[in-house]
C-alpha cells in the first residue's frame, strides 16, 4: 500500500526531513529514484531538456558503477544528484552499521556535494536518520507517482499524480525498467500540464 499524496501528519513524525518546499513562485521539484539506467535515464534527460527543466536524481551506487557514462550525462546536464544507498537497501531490514556503510559507498561514487539522501522505499530507522542527517539533507516527498506500480494504468497514474500535486511539491518518479511504461506515458503529459499553468521545474 502507498499514498499518492502523503498524509498531512508525516512531516510532524519526521520534522528533520524535507517533504515539501514552499515558495511564493509557481515551482515544482521533480525527483527520479533508482537510476542511472541506460535508455530510461537518457530518455528522462531528453524530456527534461525539452522544457528547460532541472531535476534531482537519487542514484543507486551500484548503478552508477555499472553505467558511469549515463551518470555523467545526468551531471553534465546540470541536474542535482542525491544518494539512494549503494544497493537500494530497506533501512527497516538492514542493520545500522551496514546501512551507514552502504550509504557512504554510494556517496563515494557520487563524489561532489550537495549531500542529499533519500531512503529507498522511504524506510529507515530513527537511529539511521539521526546519524545520516549530520552529514546529509534527508529528502522525502509529498507526491508519489506510483509509476512503479504495474497494476496501475498509465492514465490513472497520470490522473493521480496531477491531482496530488500542488505548488512546492516534491514528486517522485523512477528512472527504472520496472517503471518505464508508466513513466514514459506520465512524465511528458505531467510536465505539459503544469508548464501550461506556468510552473517551473527546479532541482533541490
Amino acid at each position: 500500500m502507498y499514498w499518492h499524496k502523503n498524509p498531512f501528519f508525516f512531516p510532524y513524525l519526521w520534522p528533520y526531513n524535507l517533504w515539501h518546499r514552499h515558495s511564493g513562485e509557481k515551482m515544482l521539484h521533480l525527483t527520479f529514484d533508482d537510476g542511472p539506467i541506460p535508455e530510461v535515464t537518457e530518455w528522462v534527460l531528453e524530456v527534461l531538456a525539452g522544457y528547460g527543466a532541472e531535476a534531482t536524481f537519487f542514484c543507486v551506487g551500484d548503478n552508477i558503477g555499472k553505467h558511469p557514462e549515463v551518470f555523467r550525462k545526468v551531471t553534465s546536464a546540470g541536474h542535482t544528484v542525491g544518494n539512494h544507498t549503494y544497493n537500494h537497501l530497506n533501512g527497516w531490514k538492514t542493520g545500522f552499521a551496514d546501512y551507514i556503510h552502504n550509504t557512504e559507498l554510494c556517496q563515494q561514487r557520487i563524489g561532489e556535494p550537495p549531500r542529499l539522501f533519500r531512503p529507498p522505499h522511504g524506510r529507515m530507522t530513527r537511529q539511521q536518520a539521526h546519524t545520516l542527517r549530520k552529514d546529509y539533507q534527508l529528502i522525502m516527498w509529498d507526491v508519489l507517482s506510483g509509476d512503479f506500480d504495474q497494476t496501475l494504468s498509465p492514465g490513472k497514474c497520470l490522473h493521480n499524480t496531477i491531482k496530488a500535486t500542488e505548488n512546492g511539491s516534491i514528486i517522485v518518479f523512477h528512472d527504472s525498467l520496472k517503471a518505464r511504461t508508466n513513466l514514459q506515458y506520465v512524465l511528458p503529459r505531467f510536465m505539459e500540464y503544469f508548464a501550461g499553468k506556468e510552473y517551473q521545474f527546479m532541482k533541490l
